[in-house]
């Protein structure tokens, strides 16, 4: 009997097709998840608490986005870190120090350094890397997580893509578009840090999880916890509101 072409050609074609329409689906999955919490525009009021082993401090900060290219977060509390903003404007970032009067611009290679000392990074915050369009996604199974049916998505960055991670892992709800887990992977294939979502309830006219813990996996016992006391999506902010002569006057 002879080799069939034709078979072999048939399973080919569906084999690509089958592919290209589950990293569609992927990315669409990743991307609905994006703009459950992001939206177009947002304002947030955010408690932050930086747990370690023998301290712990808390921030509370006003945040104000204009996706995907502009962010400002003010820092209102304690009394010493009071009046301190971080400002985004497309690739570049800022941060305002009321106590030196001083602006200083944060160079790339310091997107992965500490935010105010917490786990979470100038990337994290500000989020100069686009999940949605720096990464190809792919389905890599179906998961429960915790009380969700949960799509698994490996995320790997595009070449040249400006980004900081090797490899993301995001656990997303099949109902809802929930994003419940993300762990973030280096270059090198190791797992560095993974952040939990929870405590989800309706807030600002969304079901969405209000409480996010980031978790580095080298340091036991830390950890730091973003909660949402307030959230509005879709404010009338304009781009000029995110301006460095703004960064000296919020309030």
């Amino acid at each position: 009997m002879g080799f069939n072409y034709l078979n072999l050609y048939k399973t080919v074609v569906l084999f690509l097709f089958i592919s290209a329409l589950s990293a569609q689906d992927a990315k669409e999955i990743v991307k609905k998840a994006d703009e459950l919490i992001k939206a177009k525009s947002r304002y947030s009021e955010v408690k932050m608490s930086v747990i370690k082993p023998d301290w712990s401090r808390e921030m509370v900060m006003k945040m104000w986005a204009l996706e995907p290219d502009y962010a400002l977060i003010l820092i209102t509390s304690p009394a010493k870190d009071k009046g301190m903003v971080t400002l985004k404007r497309k690739t570049e970032v800022w941060n305002w120090i009321p106590g030196i009067h001083r602006i200083i611009k944060i160079p790339p290679s310091m997107m992965l350094q500490s935010w105010m000392g917490s786990d979470f990074t100038n990337d994290d915050l500000v989020k100069q890397s686009s999940i949605v369009n720096d990464y190809h996604h792919k389905i890599i199974g179906r998961e429960k997580y915790g009380a969700y049916d949960c799509y698994k998505i490996e995320m790997t960055p595009k070449e040249n893509a400006n980004v900081v991670w090797g490899k993301i892992i995001v656990w997303i709800s099949e109902k809802g578009y929930l994003s419940l887990r993300s762990d973030y992977y280096d270059e090198d294939g190791y797992l560095i840090k993974k952040m939990i979502g929870d405590r989800v309830k309706r807030m600002g006219g969304r079901v969405i999880p209000t409480r996010w813990e980031m978790q580095p996996v080298d340091k036991p016992g830390q950890k730091t916890v973003m909660e949402y006391l307030n959230i509005k999506f879709n404010v009338p902010v304009k781009k000029s509101f995110f301006s460095q002569k703004n960064m000296k006057h919020l309030r």
